[in-house]
């Protein structure tokens, strides 16, 4: 056993050492019991990412945590206390604190597990090298398992035997890919870690449809999502997860195009490039996926005569952004633009696609009053009349002065 002490520290580390950490690891640790931050706050932190979550693992069992806690007047909530979890709530923020565990027995997800003290066992059970890295009060780093050197190569490789850690849980074949998108250097994912995800395979259909989609979404938006799939496609494994073909080239443009105009890069976005071609294509994603509501409709969208969208005829544009609104026109522009045969430095889909920034639709001025003083009556013939004065107005270019809004009205229902 080594005591997995480094010469690496995070002792200047303001998130570390001040704030509401600071105070909830003074608690802990302390009077015979320890408490470190573990995972991937300590794997950012080392290699200058934001520090988002923040996990702590203690060798004090749960009733203790709850009672040390307590006492500071911190808010315990015991969100998995039956495997050694406790939500710490400091002004407002969560802090997961679990106790150091030892798997007992495992049987696919679920494993049962008794409660320890020993930091290296608890390493050792973890999924990945660089995901087992732990961080003392002090700011000493403590690496059992090979993490640091792994993070330093950015490679991503599973702890101990990689067939048995993906049998612990299958998921971990898309967190395998996930991390290697989101941390690994390009390049091919480790050997042996990549022959277990394939000889697993199999495993893929115990999963549950939600677990799948949060891997996936956090995937399509890492630094190395494009490689990633790639090795995910020829390892045959991209194809199970998605039910259909992957569209590989358009994902990358999609990417392309999304860092050319200087939008956020987005999942869904990124999914409909990378699987939706038509409209069957979303409803499949939108089940296999367990999508919600509104990713599944913009899918859909994106998926409607994406291939009818060009450049070139700015008054078509801004009738599609007024039936469409922003979002969902920024995703079928950017669809379009990224299976056509343009570059993302072609400036005529550029200026397509940056509309909403450059013009607002207006809102339609005409009234339903305005109609049923022309004579139109309520019902179906009022929204029939409303309709073609809107598509008129549409025509029209937008018009908002009163001379030609007349001259519509009048044109659709005359007095």
């Amino acid at each position: 056993m080594t005591t997995g002490k480094t010469s690496r520290s995070l002792a200047d580390a303001a998130w570390l050492n001040t704030g509401a950490l600071a105070r909830l690891l003074g608690v802990l640790d302390r009077d015979g019991e320890e408490a470190r931050v573990v995972g991937g706050a300590v794997r950012n932190a080392l290699i200058g990412l934001p520090v988002e979550e923040i996990d702590v693992a203690t060798t004090a069992l749960p009733e203790e945590v709850v009672r040390r806690v307590s006492a500071a007047r911190f808010k315990p909530v015991p969100t998995g206390i039956e495997h050694g979890t406790i939500t710490v709530v400091i002004d407002k923020h969560p802090f997961e604190v679990t106790t150091l565990r030892q798997d007992v027995e495992t049987y696919g997800r679920h494993a049962k597990v008794a409660f320890g003290r020993d930091w290296q066992t608890d390493a050792e059970r973890r999924d990945f090298t660089i995901n087992a890295l732990s961080a003392a009060r002090d700011g000493t780093v403590y690496d059992y398992v090979g993490g640091l050197a792994d993070l330093e190569a950015r490679r991503v490789r599973f702890i101990g035997d990689a067939e048995k850690r993906i049998e612990e849980d299958y998921l971990r074949i898309l967190r395998f890919f996930r991390f290697h998108a989101a941390y690994a250097a390009g390049g091919h994912p480790d050997a042996d870690g990549l022959a277990a995800c394939i000889g697993g395979r199999e495993g893929l259909a115990q999963l549950s449809r939600e677990r799948v989609r949060m891997e996936l979404i956090k995937l399509l938006v890492a630094a190395h999502a494009v490689p990633t799939l790639i090795a995910m496609t020829d390892a045959g494994l991209l194809l199970r997860v998605l039910g259909g073909i992957s569209y590989l080239g358009p994902f990358e443009n999609m990417a392309k195009a999304e860092a050319a105009t200087g939008a956020k890069p987005d999942a869904v976005r990124r999914l409909g490039a990378l699987g939706v071609m038509v409209a069957e294509d979303a409803e499949r994603l939108w089940q296999r996926l367990r999508l919600t509501n509104h990713e599944h409709e913009r899918l859909l969208s994106m998926a409607d005569a994406w291939w009818r969208i060009a450049p070139g005829d700015e008054q078509a544009a801004r009738a599609l952004l007024y039936r469409l609104k922003p979002e969902r026109y920024v995703d079928r522009v950017l669809l379009a633009w990224a299976r056509s045969s343009a570059t993302a430095h072609d400036q005529a889909w550029h200026r397509l696609a940056s509309l909403p920034q450059r013009w607002h639709a207006p809102v339609f001025p005409l009234r339903a009053a305005d109609f049923m003083a022309r004579g139109v009556g309520k019902g179906p013939a009022l929204g029939a009349t409303m309709l073609a004065a809107e598509q008129a107005w549409i025509a029209a270019g937008f018009p908002d002065d009163a001379a030609a809004l007349e001259a519509i009205a009048a044109a659709i229902a005359p007095k």
